[in-house]
């Protein structure tokens, strides 16, 4: 995910440096427009203009020209979709393609950018983590003092909805299931229940809460699990959708037990 993230930031600095060149061309005079070239004030009279004004946006003339413009559409949308528009410098991106590109001496090396980069990730993810621990822990502390709520020994907390009358399964088995799995702020994040089909796996082959859990259960049973993040992805997280140290909530089916 790092090496993905860290391919986009690369990318950004192409999309900033050709938007920085666009201004550029565009940017007004230093000198005060009031004064003339002999440093005499002139006379400005207001007027209502109803001609258009001219757009800033550069005109896609050639094939050159649109093809750097869908380029930098695809940067931009890249960077904001993993989140990181409100963590980049522009001009510094700019700054950095245009020396590369110049052949100039780069205000840091090489070899550093990577570990700065790493670093960066690193902190970000440590304060998101910190958080959702926090979160965490206040949700499930009141969560278990609900009705029906039990707790078991490792953490999880459960809710039988439904219980059913089949067998137990043991760790070794391999499940069919349905499922609908949210955050504790209700988002979904995964649900076959949605996909209507319904998922097959090994019980040992799943998250921690999930393969307590489903031993608890009788087929035909329905509950729900409250599954503590270190019960779940822990430090790591899972996808864009489940950060670190993420508490997960899942509505389960136990449908049957292969044979």
């Amino acid at each position: 995910m790092k090496k993905n993230l860290i391919v986009s930031i690369a990318l950004a600095g192409l999309f900033a440096a050709s938007s920085a060149s666009a201004q550029a061309t565009k940017a007004p005079s230093k000198t005060n427009p009031t004064q003339s070239s002999t440093g005499q004030k002139k006379t400005v009279t207001k007027t209502t203009s109803t001609q258009t004004p001219k757009s800033k946006v550069p005109m896609l003339k050639t094939k050159a020209d649109q093809f750097s413009y869908a380029i930098g559409l695809n940067i931009a949308q890249g960077i904001k979709q993993q989140g990181l528009g409100d963590s980049i410098n522009v001009d510094a991106l700019s700054q950095a393609i245009s020396d590369v590109l110049k052949n100039k001496k780069p205000l840091i090396k090489a070899e550093e950018s990577q570990s700065i980069i790493q670093a960066y990730f690193a902190d970000q993810q440590a304060k998101v983590g910190g958080k959702s621990t926090e979160e965490g822990k206040k949700f499930l502390e009141e969560n278990k003092k609900k009705s029906g709520v039990k707790v078991t020994a490792s953490g999880l907390q459960y809710q039988v909805i439904k219980e059913g009358t089949g067998v137990i399964p043991k760790d070794t088995n391999q499940v069919t299931v349905h499922y609908h799995g949210t955050l504790i702020s209700g988002e979904v994040f995964d649900s076959s229940v949605d996909r209507g089909e319904p998922a097959t796996f090994p019980v040992n082959g799943v998250i921690k809460g999930w393969v307590e859990g489903l031993q608890l259960m009788k087929v035909g049973s329905k509950y729900k699990f409250f599954i503590p993040s270190d019960l779940a992805y822990g430090n790591s997280g899972a996808g864009p959708k489940i950060g670190p140290n993420t508490t997960l909530i899942f509505d389960v089916e136990l449908i049957s037990i292969a044979k």
